[in-house]
Formats: structure tokens, C-alpha cells, sequence
């Protein structure tokens, strides 16, 4: 199962910038071998060239347009129809990787001006193609490459990207015992994110009306997404590994039980990562071979080679 992401092609696949360039991406390429990418640049396939003038987002009325000062041409409806044409072929996509500024691409702070001489932008919002996404696609995994940097903001993409694809991947089934198995693994996790939907999806998957496969997929999947929309809180993510502790409980010594805590001390203050507290955790799961922990993707919800060290993140809800 490979997770499907649309990329904006400048981005480690083609000199297609504005001044001819192609953008190193270190993440990207890592990405690379784990993912089906979609390389896409809206602006060269609108018939701009490589390299152009560059475009800029004009508001004029509360009415928004993608102009070319050099030229003056209003390439708007060219570039909304291109937008709804290339979202339409998509059968499957999993998550968004763009460019982060892009008149066209950038998610959310792109220069927006009064008119298309001013010197100085009114305001900041999404590109032109990076809006019909978020407006088609707003429970998908959707980043810019810039933010992708943050380590935090990193682990919580690739979380929902991963989880996400193995979701399409059990609704292909149609079956109801994929979406049980798809639940049952990913309890943990849930309870991580967002535990009140959690057992809302609990609920859904008990299948108490006795309905069709196709029917509890579609009702699972948006509240699936909606617990997926923000990164887990601390407090929240300790409180699980808290729960897996009870697993192991009677078995440790009061050195491990101890040892552990105080790892978990650390990470709510910020001094480990929560991977300190997670590779106990899976030590102990392979010491006492607890098969319902193992198959959990809490402690592996993506490839284990993408894991990057990860800090407190001082904007992080607590």
C-alpha cells in the first residue's frame, strides 16, 4: 500500500519555477520510495513557460484574480478551469504536498494585492490551485514543503497520509471485517487523536442497524477525518502510552515502572521526545509478545526510515 500525494513538480522532480530552477527538497526525496507521487505545476500547464513572468493574486470587489503584471493577462479562468479538470482525474490521492508562496500553489500565505501595480501585498491567503484542494479536499493530508520542515508538523502529516491510505485501502475490500480490522489496529491511535470520535467510531463499526459495508465506510470516513484534523495533544498522547503500561503492568519491576514514568515526566516537560517513552514501550511488547499491542499503529503509523528526531514543539497545545 503506498499513500497517493499530488506534488508541485518544482519540488526534486523538474526545473519548472518561474526562473527555471527545480527546488531541492530533502524530505521529498526521502518520501520518494514510500509514496506514489502525482508531480503536477498548474502554472506551466496553463501554457505558461519555463522560464515566464512571474503571476501574482489581485482582489478587486472581494473578487480574486491571477494576473501577469509583464503582460497584463488575466489568467484566472484558465487557471480555475485547469484546477477543477486535473482534481476531477484524480480516482485515488491521499494528501497534498505543494509550494509554499506560489501564486498557484502556497496553502495559505500567498501575497494577495489591491491591484496589480501595488507595491505592497493587503493580505495573505491560498493560491489559486492550493484553494480548490483545501475546498475539495480539507480532511486530506495538505502541506506545503516549507512547513514540512517542522519535525511536529512532519510526523502529524505523515500520520494522517499513512493512516488515510490504509483506510482507502480497506474500503476497496467492501468488506465489513477490513473496516473492524482497520478500527481494531488503530484504536490506540484514535485514542490519541481524538478519543471521544474514537468511540463515536466504535460505535459505527459495532453495526448495532446491521448494515452494509458500503454504507458504515461511508459513514466512518469523515469522522475519521475529523479525528485526524489536528496534531494530538501531549497530555493525550501520554495517556495512551500510559494505557499500553497496563499491558505490562503486573510483569515489571518497580526499576522499569519507575524508569518509564519518569521518561513519560520528561517528555511532558519537554526534554525527550515521545519516541523515548514509544521504543520502551515496544520493547516490552516483543519481551511479552502482546499481539493486540503489536499490530497497534500508534507505535509505527508510518515507515519507521521516515521518523526524524523530533523536539517540543513550544507552539504545542498542552
Amino acid at each position: 500500500m503506498k499513500p497517493v500525494v499530488v506534488l508541485s513538480k518544482c519540488l526534486e522532480f523538474a526545473p519548472c519555477r518561474y526562473n527555471g530552477a527545480m527546488i531541492p527538497d530533502r524530505f521529498v526525496k526521502r518520501l520518494e520510495p514510500f509514496v506514489t507521487f502525482v508531480p503536477i505545476c498548474p502554472e506551466v500547464e496553463i501554457g505558461l513557460g519555463v522560464p515566464r513572468d512571474p503571476v501574482r493574486i489581485v482582489s478587486e470587489k472581494g473578487d480574486l484574480h491571477l494576473l501577469q503584471p509583464a503582460t497584463g493577462k488575466d489568467l484566472s479562468q484558465k487557471m480555475r478551469r485547469f484546477s477543477n479538470q486535473f482534481l476531477n482525474s484524480l480516482n485515488e490521492v491521499d494528501g497534498f504536498i505543494l509550494k509554499n508562496r506560489s501564486p498557484s500553489c502556497g496553502i495559505k500565505d500567498v501575497k494577495r494585492f489591491s491591484k496589480i501595480d501595488a507595491k505592497a501585498p493587503m493580505a495573505k491567503g491560498a493560491g489559486f490551485f492550493a484553494g480548490e484542494v483545501l475546498d475539495r479536499f480539507p480532511g486530506l493530508a495538505i502541506e506545503d514543503e516549507g512547513r514540512l520542515h517542522h519535525p511536529k508538523i512532519r510526523d502529524h502529516f505523515l500520520t494522517k497520509l499513512f493512516t488515510l491510505a490504509r483506510f482507502r485501502e480497506a474500503k476497496k475490500t467492501n468488506r465489513l471485517e477490513s473496516l473492524v480490522r482497520f478500527h481494531a489496529t488503530h484504536k490506540l491511535l484514535l485514542m490519541a487523536y481524538h478519543q471521544k470520535t474514537m468511540r463515536r467510531l466504535g460505535r459505527i463499526v459495532g453495526n448495532s442497524e446491521k448494515r452494509s459495508a458500503a454504507d458504515l465506510f461511508n459513514e466512518y470516513a469523515p469522522h475519521l477525518r475529523e479525528a485526524l484534523a489536528r496534531p494530538p495533544r501531549s497530555v493525550s498522547n501520554i495517556n495512551v502510552l500510559m494505557h499500553a503500561l497496563g499491558y505490562f503492568s503486573d510483569n515489571l519491576s518497580k526499576k522499569e515502572k519507575a524508569f518509564f514514568l519518569q521518561t513519560l515526566e520528561r517528555y511532558r516537560k519537554g526534554r525527550l521526545p515521545r519516541s523515548a517513552a514509544l521504543t520502551i514501550l515496544k520493547a516490552w511488547v516483543v519481551r511479552f509478545q502482546n499481539e493486540y499491542l503489536e499490530d497497534q499503529t500508534f507505535f509505527e503509523p508510518y515507515p519507521e526510515s521516515l521518523v526524524e528526531t523530533e523536539g517540543k514543539d513550544p507552539t504545542e497545545r498542552d
